[in-house]
């Protein structure tokens, strides 16, 4: 009997991955647009390996790549041939420099574009948004290249205006985190100014002639920026610092809202021309967001009455010489006070030439004036601002009620934290190598923001493709409570999947494969996500 020599490989959740990038043509699609390179791994090749590292999230940064398929199926993964070794920091340096080199918002949207398609998504709404990511090493010296990104402080998101950064603007179909544009943006980059520009690119793109509808925050509402992308049709939060904004809080009630299919929401549509353009508004109320504003607008109440309380105090400890100087302070104390006014008198405090009891019919020698009372609510001032919390006004430039009915414009916007949001949140998670980003010059820190969005791109196709089959099979999976749901993540698909190893057993014949410690529900998870996947872990012997 040949003798025979046992090994094994950590395979978890990464064929899901793999598969997943197969089913989007992932190495295909970018070799295809960046041509042949004459090396061992080309740059799909090497776009995929730091797809599968990123979704690994294991923490390990890029240059640590090697090692992390050091244990790996590389042939399962990648394909037949390639070894570890082979993803070194040359090869994978090289990818992205020639991406960068080809344009990374060209390749990303082509891949994006035909993945839609793969998939059969279409999206009548998509979400915009930037963030930005902070970067170590000082990046002093700015690229020859003018098209890339410029590292340098700015507003930063994470909270870490120490640091650098760039800024990247993202694009992600309505109700899901699936990134349809990517655009790497300089570190001090404003989201005013650049979400029109962003837009123009975006739809410059566009191979369909239908666009969808654009929503994003306020930075986007200027009048500018609304008639500098009058083709398109737009859903924007108006900012509350508008003068018309403030009118319509003050005025509107809720009695004159009607509840919104969304809990916890009423709306009222109104007409507005702001900056010259036709729009429709949407003044809207929420009661978790009333109760939110209540409790701090009361807490602020509180704080302010105590100062008005002190200030009050210290008046009351001071003489004055005259009525009308001491109605004066008094004045000069109030104006501060928005919510509260001084209920006081004014006592007469009388001075004699000698100390101790005054004689009787002992003239004062001077009269001044003492200020007593106490702090009072301005209770219609307090009850005009409650009327404004709780609410905010939407706005569109689509004026056909049949094309978007004002419930739409409501539920749309508020898909934004499923969309794009999520979208960051994935991006910025501290297992995702981005926590440790860095490269030698930008060229290549834009280059690995793309594979970043390219690995939520897979992420966020695997996890719509797994909900979608289960809803339409009418089954569920157990959710990490056990209890049954048709809405996993994909993270806990992958915690799921946890164990799963290659058994490789190797004699004089060559070399034999088995998948170890595939249950019930990964056949079952397996089934719902198709061939592509189901192929990286049904091996043949």
């Amino acid at each position: 009997m040949a003798e025979q020599n046992y090994s094994t490989q950590v395979l978890d959740h990464l064929g899901i991955v793999a598969g997943t990038c197969r089913q989007i043509g992932l190495i295909e699609q970018i070799d295809r647009y960046i041509g042949t390179t004459e090396r061992k791994v080309s740059v799909g090749e090497a776009v995929q390996a730091m797809v599968i590292n990123a979704l690994g999230f294991v923490g390990r940064p890029l240059y640590l790549t090697p090692e992390f398929f050091n244990n790996k199926p590389v042939d399962i993964l990648i394909r037949e041939g390639l070894t570890a070794e082979d993803f070194n920091d040359d090869s994978l340096g090289r990818a992205l420099d020639m991406l960068y080199q080809t344009g990374i918002t060209e390749v990303f949207a082509c891949i994006a574009s035909h993945s839609l398609n793969v998939f059969g998504i279409e999206h009548k709404f998509v979400h915009l948004d930037n963030t930005s990511f902070s970067l170590e090493g000082e990046y002093a010296i700015p690229s020859e290249d003018p098209k890339a990104v410029r590292v340098t402080h700015g507003y930063s998101r994470d909270h870490r205006p120490d640091l650098k950064q760039v800024v990247v603007s993202l694009i992600c179909s309505y109700q899901s985190s699936i990134p349809v544009w990517l655009q790497a943006l300089d570190g001090n980059r404003v989201d005013k100014e650049s979400f029109p520009k962003i837009i123009q690119s975006y739809i410059s793109q566009m191979q369909s002639s239908e666009l969808p509808y654009f929503i994003a925050d306020s930075a986007l509402y200027s009048e500018g920026n609304i008639k500098s992308i009058s083709q398109v049709k737009w859903i924007t939060r108006i900012p509350g610092t508008l003068n018309e904004v403030k009118e319509l809080y003050k005025s509107i009630t809720l009695e004159q809202m009607q509840e919104s299919s969304l809990e916890g929401y009423s709306y009222l549509e109104v007409g507005n021309s702001y900056g010259g353009v036709k729009q429709r508004w949407l003044v809207v109320f929420s009661k978790a967001s009333y109760k939110c504003e209540e409790a701090t607008f009361r807490k602020v109440l509180a704080q302010k009455r105590a100062e008005a309380e002190k200030s009050l105090q210290q008046l009351s400890q001071q003489e004055f010489d005259s009525s009308e100087t001491a109605e004066s302070a008094i004045a000069a104390i109030e104006k501060h006070w928005e919510y509260h006014q001084a209920k006081v008198e004014l006592e007469k405090v009388y001075h004699y030439q000698h100390s101790g009891r005054p004689k009787q019919g002992q003239k004062a020698e001077h009269i001044k004036w003492r200020v007593v009372g106490h702090v009072e609510d301005k209770e219609e001032a307090i009850e005009e601002a409650l009327k404004s919390i709780g609410k905010f006004v939407l706005g569109s430039n689509e004026l056909d009620e049949e094309q978007l009915p004002a419930h739409m414009i409501l539920t749309a916007y508020k898909g934004q934290a499923a969309s794009v949001e999520r979208g960051f949140r994935f991006l910025k998670d501290p297992m995702f190598f981005a926590s440790s980003l860095y490269l030698e010059n930008p060229e290549r820190i834009m280059a690995l923001l793309m594979v970043m969005c390219l690995s939520l791109l897979v992420y966020a196709l695997s996890e719509r493709k797994l909900r979608i089959e289960l809803l339409h099979r009418d089954e569920s999976i157990p959710n990490q409570l056990g209890k049954p749901t048709q809405r996993p993540t994909m993270r806990r698909i992958f915690q799921i999947f946890e164990g799963i190893h290659v058994l490789l057993i190797k004699d004089s014949l060559g070399t034999q494969r088995r998948v170890l410690n595939l249950k019930s529900i990964h056949h079952r998870i397996l089934d719902l996500l198709g061939a592509e996947v189901r192929n990286c872990y049904i091996i043949d012997a």
